[in-house]
């Protein structure tokens, strides 16, 4: 079994809520395992942001999802759950994309139900494919998993589309399919949140904290009362970047100097990146 597949599984058979926190390329995820998180998670809107500087609307291939999720994998040594979105096809493509992560030592993965071109959960105008066809791509993802251990978090966002009793419904069958965890995506009220939890009581459930998304932002504690098992804050990290170069940029446009800003330090940067390792290292090949 993959070693970080088998993190997370230990992880979900103890105590306490999961908290995951969104990662955009392979130095926030550092940042993120120098804070002491045990697990991260690569936000498939980060990725578009940071890659293209465009929205989560479907523009990045699957190749580049995972030419980036790749990276962030190798940067660090905690274990990684990546967003594949619709997996980038039908069950066949499903296959590959499940196989490439695998080969990339990525420990989990969500698939959900949009039709591609997908859109972020939390915007409007997202259409979702049946349910049968969702429950047939989960199969071909527990098959091509293989012993790898890797975990499947089956998404729907059949809430924003038909309604909460389907969505439900959906997140259900999923979980008969062979996904582990179920994500009821972009609930719109404590109650629904509420319903959820109380609908699925068998199977681990995940939530999706978006600063300004349409489900209440509750804290890891007030989601682990209610039921839910993982939560992820995929976008704060990228929302925080974002304020902080916005406000170095403006700094050095008006004043012509970076002083007053809040500025990672030099030393403490080369820390994250791991200059000392490399330099170690470096020493082994000098005559």
């Amino acid at each position: 079994m993959n070693a970080g597949a088998q993190q997370v599984r230990e992880l979900l058979a103890a105590p306490g809520i999961i908290v995951l926190p969104g990662s955009y390329d392979a130095v926030s995820a550092r940042l993120m395992e120098h804070a002491g998180f045990e697990v991260v998670f690569t936000s498939g809107y980060s990725l578009a942001a940071s890659t293209l500087g465009v929205p989560d609307i479907g523009l990045l291939t699957a190749s580049e999802v995972l030419d980036r999720v790749r990276n962030i994998a190798t940067a660090v040594s905690i274990p990684v759950i990546a967003d594949m979105d619709t997996g980038y096809g039908n069950p066949l493509n499903v296959v590959r994309t499940v196989r490439e992560c695998v080969a990339a030592g990525v420990a989990g993965i969500i698939l959900e139900d949009q039709e591609w071109p997908k859109k972020c959960g939390h915007m409007a105008g997202k259409r979702i494919i049946p349910r049968e066809e969702h429950v047939q791509k989960i199969r071909a993802a527990v098959a091509a998993r293989g012993d790898s251990g890797l975990v499947l978090i089956g998404r729907t966002d059949a809430r924003a589309v038909v309604g909460l009793d389907d969505a439900i419904e959906r997140g259900k069958a999923y979980r008969d399919a062979g996904a582990d965890i179920v994500f009821v995506e972009a609930p719109q009220s404590l109650e629904e949140l509420q319903t959820i939890a109380r609908a699925i009581p068998d199977a681990p459930l995940f939530a999706n904290m978006i600063e300004g998304g349409v489900t209440p932002v509750l804290t890891a504690t007030e989601l682990e009362e209610l039921g839910f098992k993982m939560v992820v804050f995929p976008l704060s990290p990228l929302y925080a970047a974002a304020a902080a170069v916005q406000e170095v940029a403006k700094r050095l446009k008006t004043t012509g100097t970076t002083a007053g800003s809040t500025l990672l330090p030099f030393g403490a940067f080369n820390e994250i990146v791991d200059v000392p390792g490399w330099r170690e290292l470096e020493q082994e090949y000098v005559a």
